[in-house]
């Protein structure tokens, strides 16, 4: 016994040395909850989904600002010609050539306002032109439009306008939606790449632990073989159990390298980070009725604003495509004062009414049935569109009731499992003392080992599976089961980056 002691201390240094200085290895201990926040605030994924989101922020900034009115200064400083231009020479006739030099500059400042209800634009401007001819005959005008108000409208036409405010709001809550959707979806996968570590550690304790164990066996049975109390193919047996437990134990290491590698760079840690997991409990029943999450689902899942995103854009396609298939007709009005003279002073002197008023229209007479084509393409599109939104929401359907099914069974199964591991464990430990005192043969013991490993196994896969359920019903409904709340209302908006 004391030998079999000293074997599993030099075992253990053995593996201390291989895992190449740990001590000296930055080291973490890290439960399931601490796992989920540092991938939510580390991860390439959540970084990635962040970024995202500020993107649908400033677009839906820019389309909140290009509501209000907007005020514009346009210039031209300096404008310097000098060549030869064509001029018509009426005594002759005839157009000539001749040498020109002047310059030019000009500013105007507009304020103007869009319209969502008509789609056209009031504005308000004011302008000033300056004109300097050189050469033979030197000459300076100064024009002025001291304020101008006006309005451009299309009276048959598209307005982009009506359709932008009701999808832009649309697309902005679905993008605020979507991204706790994709870190309620990286949280789940945190809890794959945790519990996948779990197991690694769970396989590699139980590797050492069995090491120890079979080599101790093995040290008991030469001696029970000595006294012809086991036979020799119990004694193979036993060493057969010790060479596997070596195997094992070295695959075990790997996997634990690779799974806590995996871990490390899922979290984005340093890749030498040596990483201890506390196991989690399950919380208290969780009653989540099928009802109550399909309700939860299409309150709010961004699947079903992304399809309403995706018939509205639709709908405003034929529309488009409708109005386009008739003649376009545009008004263009505006109301102010100019006037031109040699001096800056006197070209705000005195200055005359300026009104313009423009009406154009666009009629297709013959194009062959192309925009009657581009209509009918459009009514198409919309109802593959409504088809395509009613089959994704039903799949979604299913994929709550199926993980509600699922989060159910677990529920019980993580109990059984619980209780399974502990019962195993108990048999196992009565078998070994057993055998120790010859009471049990080596079928009972490799038997009793085994069911131990298989419980172990077991209770860790039933815990994976009901986290993993818990977090896949929070990213399907947006819903904190145990703040009973939805999650947009407590999220923290300021990590963002807003």
């Amino acid at each position: 016994m004391k030998h079999s002691i000293l074997i599993y201390i030099m075992l253990c240094g053995g593996i201390f040395v291989s895992h190449n200085g740990l001590a000296q290895q930055k080291r973490i201990e890290l439960d399931l909850l601490k796992t989920v926040e540092l991938a939510n605030d580390s991860s390439l994924s959540a970084f990635r989904a962040k970024n995202r989101y500020m993107a649908s922020y400033w677009e839906y900034r820019s389309f909140k600002a290009d509501r209000l009115p907007s005020l514009s200064l346009y210039l031209t400083p300096v404008s310097y010609n000098r060549d030869y231009t064509r001029r018509y020479d009426s005594e002759q006739n005839i157009d000539i050539y001749r040498r020109q030099q002047s310059l030019y500059s000009y500013g105007n400042l507009a304020a103007q306002q869009n319209l969502d209800i008509t789609g056209g634009t009031f504005f308000i401007d004011s302008e000033m032109g300056y004109i300097r001819n050189m050469g033979d005959r030197t000459y300076s005008q100064f024009s002025s439009v001291p304020m101008r108000i006006g309005y451009r409208q299309n009276l048959i036409g598209y307005n982009p306008f009506k359709w932008e405010k009701k999808i832009a709001p649309v697309r902005f809550e679905k993008a605020q939606k979507e991204l706790i959707h994709q870190l309620e979806q990286t949280a789940e996968m945190a809890s794959v790449y945790f519990f996948d570590l779990a197991m690694a550690q769970a396989e590699y304790e139980l590797a050492v632990e069995n090491l120890a164990s079979s080599d101790t066996l093995y040290r008991i049975g030469e001696e029970r073989h000595k006294i012809a109390s086991i036979g020799q193919a119990d004694l193979l047996t036993l060493r057969l159990d010790k060479v596997n437990a070596q195997n094992s134990l070295k695959n075990a290491e790997i996997g634990l390298k690779r799974s806590m590698f995996a871990l490390a760079a899922y979290l984005n840690l340093d890749k030498e980070t040596h990483i201890t997991l506390k196991l989690p409990s399950y919380p208290g029943d969780v009653v989540i009725t099928e009802e109550e999450a399909l309700r939860l689902a299409k309150e709010n899942n961004p699947q079903y604003l992304d399809s309403k995103q995706q018939v509205l854009q639709s709908e405003q396609s034929v529309e488009r495509a409708k109005i386009e298939s008739w003649f376009n007709a545009g008004l263009s009005a505006s109301v102010g004062f100019n006037q031109v003279a040699e001096s800056f002073r006197d070209a705000y002197r005195n200055p005359l009414q300026q009104d313009i008023i423009s009406l154009s229209l666009s009629i297709p007479l013959v194009d062959w049935g192309v925009r009657k084509g581009r209509y009918n393409m459009a009514k198409s599109n919309l109802n593959i569109t409504k088809l395509t939104a009613q089959e994704n929401e039903i799949r979604l359907e299913e994929d709550v009731i199926m993980t509600i099914g699922d989060f159910t069974i677990q529920q019980h199964l993580i109990r059984s499992a619980e209780e399974a591991m502990e019962l195993a464990k108990l048999a196992y430990e009565q078998t070994r003392e057993r055998f120790i005192i010859g009471k049990a043969d080596i079928n009972s013991l490799t038997l009793s080992t085994n069911r131990r490993q298989s419980a172990q196994r077991n209770y860790i896969s039933a815990l994976k599976n009901y986290w993993q359920s818990y977090f896949k019903i929070r990213k399907l409904t947006l819903y904190d089961f145990e703040k009973r709340t939805p999650i947009t209302d407590t999220f923290d908006w300021s990590m963002t980056g807003k």
